[in-house]
């Protein structure tokens, strides 16, 4: 197991985006119905957001509930739904206290009103804070994302707002749900599947992944600390060769 004092925090990730898999087989293991291993699950958030702050990373995204999800058993989503809802009012000041800000991405008005609620005082509250910014991916559909704001962009040049030449990636990034905030320059998924699932998929252009087989309520920041490690030891050569990068070219 990787400790912090390997990592070298001059050369930490920004940005780390996680897709937190496997709750529910999680608990399935310990013979419980799966919204068990969603409440244990929320344990390994406060650790990795703990873990995050210890190394100076200064932003955590974390897939929450996916568009997706909505096709799960109606008690499961529901449970989630409830779960999403207390942990949130349960969070919040202790996340202000901690200088976090929190952020969400995805069609949030699509969630349940009174998660509209607390997420939205949630995230006015903590607005200020500059330690950490925590967003959660709520709802979240990275096609339903460039879509949307493919509509938008359509919609503005048809008004005359913007002219073709001005379509750049950098005008596309700003009409995103994650606007403002920086690409992940690593993305972790527990449980052993090695797939994106639809999480990011503008955004991680150039992302390095990271596929461990721990489940997410095992996952601890001692395992952070491993995959930034990981990334620290790998080469980002962004379409260059080697060769330019050690010489600066």
């Amino acid at each position: 197991m990787i400790d912090r004092t390997k990592i070298d925090l001059s050369k930490t990730p920004k940005h780390i985006a996680i897709i937190m898999d496997g709750n529910g087989r999680w608990a399935k293991k310990q013979g419980e119905m799966r919204l068990f291993g969603h409440n244990v699950g929320v344990e390994s958030v406060r650790e990795v957001l703990k873990g995050a702050k210890e190394l100076g990373i200064k932003y955590l995204t974390l897939y929450a509930f996916s568009t997706e999800n909505w096709n799960r058993p109606k008690e499961e989503v529901e449970g989630l739904m409830d779960l999403l809802v207390r942990t949130i009012a349960g969070e919040v000041q202790e996340l202000h206290d901690s200088g976090v800000r929190l952020q969400s991405i995805g069609d949030v008005e699509g969630l349940p009103v009174n998660c509209q609620s607390e997420l939205m005082a949630a995230i006015e509250h903590t607005k200020e804070n500059t330690e950490i910014t925590l967003v959660l991916a709520l709802n979240y559909s990275s096609k339903w994302e460039i879509v949307n704001a493919a509509k938008k962009i359509a919609a503005d040049f048809a008004a005359g707002k913007i002219a073709e030449q001005e379509i750049t990636s950098e005008l596309f990034d700003s009409y995103l749900t994650t606007a403002g905030i920086p690409d992940p320059e690593l993305l972790i998924r527990t449980s052993g599947e090695c797939r994106i699932s639809n999480f990011l998929l503008w955004q991680s252009a150039y992302t390095e992944f990271y596929f461990t087989e721990i489940l997410w309520p095992d996952f601890k920041k001692e395992h952070l600390y491993e995959a930034v490690y990981d990334y620290q030891n790998r080469e980002r050569r962004f379409g260059l060769v080697s060769e330019q990068l050690n010489s600066n070219i």
